[in-house]
This record gives C-alpha cells, sequence and structure tokens, in this order.
C-alpha cells in the first residue's frame, strides 16, 4: 500500500503519518524531519536548506526530487510506504506519479488533515520535539515536564517554530498545497479527515478510511 498524507503546519502529520505507516507496518518519510536532520548535522543539503527552512517555505523541486527519489529506490523490499510532507504542490504530485508509473505502481490513497486555523497556531505554540527519534507532540505528553515519552531523550520547541515562520508556511501551504485536494480529488483517491479529534480518534479514523479505500480497490488490483 502507497499513501501520501498532506496537511496544514501543526495538523499533525508526523504523529498520524508515523502511526499509520507503524499500523500497517511500512515504511515512513517525513521529509520535513529529514530535512531538520541535515541542518542539525550541517551536510550540505543542511546548509542549503537552512536559510529557506528558517523562513518557512518549502524546499525547491530541485533538492526534493533526488531526495524523494533517492529514498523510494531503497524501499523496494517494502510492502509500501507513507509519505508525510511530499507531495506539497502539483509539480511535486506529478513527480510521484511518473515515479510511480516507471515502477509499474499506483498511488492508493490520498490523506488530507484539515484543522481550523486558530487551532493549529495554539498546536505550534505548544509543539516539541525530540532530536533523537524524531517524536513530535505536545509540552503537556512530555514526561516529566521535558522528557520525550518515546525514547526518555530532552524534546524540546523546533528551532523553525515561531509565529511569523507558522504563518509563512500556512500561506504557502494555502497556495501552494491545498490545489493538491482537487488534484487527488479528481483522481478518486483522496480520503479527507477532520483532525480536530483526540490523536487516537483520528489515527482510528484514518485507518478505517484506508481500508476502506483499500477494499473497494482490492478487486482491480488483482
Amino acid at each position: 500500500m502507497r499513501l501520501v498524507l498532506f496537511g496544514p503546519p501543526a495538523s499533525g502529520k508526523g504523529t498520524q503519518g508515523r502511526r499509520l505507516a507503524s499500523s500497517l507496518s511500512l515504511g515512513y518519510l517525513s521529509t520535513g524531519a529529514l530535512l531538520r536532520e541535515h541542518v542539525e548535522n550541517a551536510t550540505p543539503l543542511g546548509l542549503s536548506a537552512k536559510p529557506i527552512l528558517a523562513s518557512g517555505e518549502y524546499l525547491p523541486d530541485e533538492l526534493m526530487f533526488p531526495i524523494l527519489a533517492d529514498w523510494l529506490d531503497h524501499q523496494t523490499g517494502q510492502t509500501g510506504w507513507v509519505l508525510d510532507g511530499f507531495p506539497r504542490s502539483l509539480p511535486q504530485a506529478a513527480f510521484l506519479d511518473g515515479w510511480l508509473e516507471a515502477h509499474a505502481l499506483k498511488l492508493d490513497a490520498a490523506i488530507s488533515l484539515e484543522v481550523p486555523y486558530d487551532e493549529l497556531l495554539q498546536r505550534m505554540r505548544n509543539r516539541v520535539e525530540c532530536p533523537a527519534c524524531r517524536w513530535t507532540g505536545q509540552r503537556g505528553q512530555l514526561a516529566h515536564g521535558t522528557d520525550c515519552p518515546k525514547c526518555g531523550a530532552t524534546a524540546s520547541r523546533r528551532a523553525d517554530d515561531d509565529e511569523q515562520n507558522f504563518n509563512n508556511r500556512f500561506t504557502e501551504f494555502s497556495e501552494i498545497t491545498l490545489p493538491l485536494v482537487k488534484y487527488y480529488e479528481d483522481r478518486k483517491s483522496l480520503i479527507s479527515v477532520q483532525a480536530t479529534a483526540p490523536q487516537d480518534e483520528v489515527a482510528a479514523l484514518i485507518l478505517a478510511e484506508v481500508m476502506e479505500k483499500a477494499s473497494v480497490s482490492l478487486p482491480s488490483n488483482r
């Protein structure tokens, strides 16, 4: 099964993407977490990406396409994957379609997380990330007020989480990523999920919707 997950900043893509991949035993890629890791390690890619990410902008396609293609090419032994943060634009969706076609594969579903702006802003203000395992969540989920509940390392606010940066990212999402809703709707692969409920409820809803869509499409895949 091959799935993509997109939504505005702070909509829960990382949390729900990891949970979905774990539930279905799929590979998982968060392009945002991968890029932040490159920035922290000061790799050549990280040095190129740092000023772009710091201003809340998306990385240009000429940098993103090779990253994605390399990751996908190494997933041949997997039963499928979940992409979180790619595609973010119509050209990126076309690139992914081209890669899938070249490998005689298809996308099973595109999941759009929908959350009102005011809640997104509140989530961003309380969001923390673990630098060790890349768990992302809210301050209230930390153990002892500081520790990652997954691996125990000290979690902290992301360097790119400030209000101006958030507003820049939200604007870019609205202008560049939102057209993907119609793109995937036209291809009968869109799953829209209201992601305002508690995480467990949202995760269960996503999994149920994905399984329903997969069961409907199974006869044509045999």
